[in-house]
């Protein structure tokens, strides 16, 4: 096996679950696992979630491929697809039980001819994504009322929930978040007042699990918290997360440079002195990003040595100086030692972007391996 991998915590995951659990109680939780469980690999993450007395009532997928592919693993759970329907896949939904969001006409349209082609006797449960100022996907919040009424009169659907998505909810105490809130809810209290069902009223992503406990509803979307990480560096910390994805490797080589040797393509790197360096399999390839060069940092023997020349596609490279390190020490590239961390904030602090991207782009040749 590859020198590189990551090494994904089941446990881990299955504490922050929980945690989630308890903050948020009695709301439902839907696991958000797209992206192939934001590069955890989804078929572990959700077997392992699925093996908690209280395991998530309903998971959510980006994409129709992505709901296809956990029917194909056996997973029975709802599954919602937060993608706009498209004509040519509109299938898929009656084929493989995958509930739909829907925001237009168009969508009904579409799911009912799909219906009606397959004899499809069943009524198809939909969940309607309102636009509450994300300005993405979503029916208006200005015109959702009219469209949901539409929509219940609609003998061919079901309405198993009512969502909205916030666009600054990882902000504390964030004015744009709560006017998202109040429209939302001045939504929802109109429909019940008309005794228009709502199915499970759903708003809270991670940065609104912590921070806005008053938008929990019927149910919450945790998304990287699963993971182990809050949403940004400015939301509470009032649920104890627990990072599940580390990636570790191993010395591959080792060499010594002199004063004024230089290191890996450009020639970024000059040494000041004599000193040691050594390599590792790793590189923007397998998720390391170029913008990491001589910035970067990794643990080997509880030590902590910089990163330097300039990131290749499959090695990096370490100044190690007169350190005695051999060929096949572990080199902690995310994760702890027994005195140390370099967390995925460390990585983003570099690149200026947040842990879904760091932990989404560690790629697929990157071997999994799992633990508890």
């Amino acid at each position: 096996m590859r020198s590189s991998q990551a090494i994904i915590n089941l446990s881990n995951l299955k504490k922050n679950f929980s945690n989630i659990r308890k903050k948020v109680y009695p709301a439902k939780l839907m696991a958000v696992v797209k992206a192939d469980a934001y590069g955890h690999g989804v078929k572990e993450v959700v077997n392992a979630l699925n093996s908690l007395n209280d395991k998530p009532e309903y998971f959510a997928v980006a994409l129709v491929d992505e709901g296809i592919e956990l029917r194909k693993y056996g997973i029975k759970d709802p599954i919602l697809v937060f993608d706009a329907v498209a004509n040519n896949i509109v299938e898929d939904y009656l084929t493989y039980n995958l509930i739909p969001t829907v925001f237009t006409i168009k969508d009904l349209d579409f799911l009912k001819a799909a219906k009606k082609k397959n004899n499809h006797r069943k009524n198809i449960c939909v969940h309607v994504k309102v636009d509450t100022g994300m300005n993405r996907l979503g029916v208006s919040y200005k015109h959702a009322f009219d469209f949901i009424e539409y929509l219940s009169n609609q003998k061919d659907f079901i309405i198993d929930g009512i969502y909205t998505h916030f666009a600054t909810s990882d902000v504390y105490n964030s004015s744009f978040a709560k006017l998202q809130l109040k429209r939302f809810k001045e939504l929802i209290e109109k429909l019940r007042a008309k005794n228009i069902s709502t199915g499970l009223v759903h708003a809270a992503n991670s940065g609104a699990i912590i921070n806005m406990p008053d938008s929990y509803f019927d149910m919450v979307r945790p998304g990287i918290s699963l993971y182990g990480y809050y949403p940004s560096q400015q939301t509470n910390e009032s649920i104890k997360l627990y990072p599940v994805m580390s990636v570790i490797s191993k010395v591959t080589s080792f060499k010594r440079i002199e004063k004024g040797d230089t290191v890996s393509y450009s020639r970024k790197f000059k040494a000041s002195k004599p000193t040691n360096i050594v390599s590792v399999s790793f590189g923007y390839a397998d998720g390391y990003s170029r913008k990491m060069t001589n910035k970067s940092f990794a643990i080997i023997n509880e030590k902590i040595y910089r990163q330097v020349g300039v990131v290749t596609m499959d090695r990096i490279m370490f100044d190690v100086g007169n350190d005695k390190i051999n060929i096949g020490d572990e080199v902690i590239l995310l994760g702890k030692s027994k005195k140390h961390e370099i967390s995925g904030w460390d990585w983003c602090n570099i690149l200026k972007t947040i842990p879904y991207e760091i932990t989404c782009n560690i790629s697929k040749r990157v071997p999994r391996i799992y633990i508890e």
